[in-house]
């Protein structure tokens, strides 16, 4: 094992790139290694500065520490975009590409079998990973969203660089499975709400929801009620006259735009009706709640014209 050296560590990592078949996983990484490429040269840094790691959808690129922070910073923020604006412009939808990627730093070492290991690389593989980072990614039109660790926020960005501003870097807390780690994401923070953490989270990186919340909208019926019986000579009972139908099972009457349905129907073919123990004639009034009809007389009733 060799003596642990200070590295700049770059992730990039390709966005569902496991629902492509192997013809396009292939194109895709292409892409990739060329994307990684364009943006090392932008920043200055050659072939000779950094050493690389295949991943398989990502690419870790371990920089020499001199090599200058700043610059890097501004090709992920100016040349990775423009890269991949392009690349998807002409790309079919199941050739386009998005990346997530990680800036940090710290130390490594080249174990016995050509390894990299170390706790800082540890770190920035789970901020690769945070489901918080995924999120941010869904919500960026520029196909690319970058998270830097809290040691490259503190030693670089926070002190507003040209072409890294620091505004616009936000900090955040990654839940992993190794606990909480101090990170900062460049751009707008996911909605608060979403689970972001690791342990106990279910993700769902698919473009639809993972199904409806209980109680929700949906093809199931609602629970059936068991219908009251009436009492006896109630309009709806066998043997009541002038009943035409069992309006026990007649749906109530639709509500108006979302407001609570109105009372039972009440069919009124002949014969007197009590209402509290009055009677709807002469001049009774104050019939509430329901839905009365037949021939129901409110007042006096005279031959021609009927109020």
């Amino acid at each position: 094992m060799t003596h642990p050296v200070s590295r700049t560590i770059l992730l990039l990592d390709i966005e569902r790139f496991s629902d492509r078949d192997d013809v396009e996983q292939a194109y895709l990484r292409r892409m990739l290694y060329d994307v990684t490429d364009r943006a090392l040269e932008t920043a200055g840094i050659d072939e000779t500065l950094r050493t690389r790691a295949d991943r398989g959808d990502s690419v870790m690129e371990l920089i020499d520490a001199n090599a200058p922070v700043t610059a890097l910073l501004r090709a992920l923020l100016t040349e990775v975009p423009v890269q991949l604006r392009a690349l998807n412009r002409m790309a079919s939808r199941s050739a386009q590409m998005r990346l997530r990627g990680v800036v940090a730093g710290g130390y490594v070492t080249v174990d016995d079998l050509d390894g990299w290991v170390g706790s800082d690389l540890n770190h920035a593989c789970r901020l690769l990973d945070a489901a918080l980072l995924r999120a941010a990614l869904r919500e960026r039109p520029d196909d690319f969203a970058l998270c830097v660790s809290d040691s490259v926020y503190q030693g670089v960005v926070r002190h507003d660089h040209p072409g890294v501003p620091a505004a616009d870097f936000h900090q955040v807390t990654v839940g992993t499975k190794n606990g909480p780690l101090t990170a900062w994401l460049h751009g707008p923070v996911p909605p608060a709400g979403e689970d972001h953490g690791e342990r106990g989270a279910t993700e769902d990186h698919g473009e639809r929801g993972a199904g409806e919340a209980p109680g929700g909208s949906g093809d199931r019926p609602a629970p059936a009620t068991p219908a009251t019986p009436a009492a006896p000579g109630t309009p709806g009972t066998p043997g009541t006259p002038g009943d035409t139908e069992d309006t026990r099972n007649r749906p109530a009457p639709a509500a108006h735009r979302g407001a609570p349905a109105p009372g039972p129907v009440l069919d009124v073919n002949g014969g007197s009706v009590s209402f509290g123990g009055g009677y709807v004639a002469g001049d009774q009034h104050g019939v509430s709640g329901g839905r009365v009809t037949g021939d129901v007389v409110m007042g006096s009733k005279t031959d021609g014209d009927r109020s």
